[in-house]
């Protein structure tokens, strides 16, 4: 199993009069090659808990294991869990420094001391992992770039350390609705073709439910939720209560329920399409 976490205590400014628990006795398990979405109300710890899962925080109390390596103990190098735990902040092209892509790209591998061939293998392949042409794209600066191809250049730089773990941070913040679909589909596409285990941070539930295959819910430093998308967004009251919403196709279909309409629960708009045509198809030929 790549992430465990056990009895994780965040204390931010501790024992003073600011003293603030950001996460209090989390405890989860994410599996090989799950893709995980992680979800909760501003303040709830989500920023907190994915800087902890490559060593950028240190715990307050608790465990924090990847591959069954407790990650804080004293003999263990956090530059070999960066290579493995691999995290992409809100807006990564404000990290975007060299003038050219190449450059960008090849930064981390080139500081691992790797072979030029290697360097360049890594540098090609994670372009083309993020749906851009390495031949087209490789000279380019990247300031030159558009917004969606600019944050595809970033992650392709954390995709080049080869790691088994990617957390995205809100990684279509700030772009307009073509440039969010294709960097969904792009990551939808990575986990398919590499099999790497992804935690996807996200206020969009819609972006949540066709893309997870379980939802971590925070809610004041705790877990309310960690389920699949079909039973979490069953709790539309619950997270509502605690300043989260529903796909707008699971609210759709809850306000059907009340009017009367048989339909089971959905969480993507083909579904919901099919069992509106189900139930009315029904209705017909009563």
């Amino acid at each position: 199993m790549p992430i465990k976490v056990e009895n994780l205590v965040h204390i931010y400014s501790k024992d003073t009069v600011f003293q603030h628990v950001a996460l209090d006795d989390v405890s989860f398990t994410i599996e090989d090659g799950e893709f995980i979405g992680l979800i909760g109300h501003t303040g709830s710890g989500k920023s907190t808990l994915i800087q902890h899962l490559n060593g950028l925080l240190k715990p307050t109390s608790g465990k924090i294991y990847i591959d069954d390596v407790d990650i804080n103990s004293k003999d263990v190098e956090l530059k070999f869990i960066r290579q493995k735990v691999g995290l992409v902040f809100q807006y990564p092209e404000h990290q975007l420094f060299e003038e050219t892509v190449y450059k960008d790209v090849a930064f981390g591998p080139t500081n691992l001391k790797l072979s030029d061939g290697e360097i360049k293998d890594r540098v090609k392949n994670s372009l083309e992992l993020v749906g851009l042409n390495y031949e087209e794209i490789k000279d380019k600066s990247p300031f030159d770039l558009s917004g969606g191809q600019k944050r595809r250049v970033a992650i392709a730089g954390v995709l080049a350390m080869r790691p088994k773990i990617l957390i995205l941070d809100e990684p279509t913040a700030g772009l307009d609705p073509r440039g969010r679909d294709e960097i969904l589909n792009e990551i939808k596409s990575l986990h398919k073709k590499e099999k790497i285990t992804i935690i996807l941070v996200s206020h969009r539930m819609e972006d949540i439910a066709r893309l997870v295959d379980r939802i971590l819910v925070l809610n004041k430093g705790k877990i309310q939720f960690f389920d699949t998308p079909s039973r979490i967004f069953k709790e539309a009251e619950t997270l509502e209560s605690i300043g989260l919403g529903i796909p707008q196709v699971s609210d759709l279909i809850r306000q059907l329920r009340k009017r009367g309409f048989p339909i089971e629960d959905c969480i993507s708009v083909e579904e919901a399409k099919n069992a509106i045509i189900n139930v009315l198809r029904g209705k017909k030929n009563a």
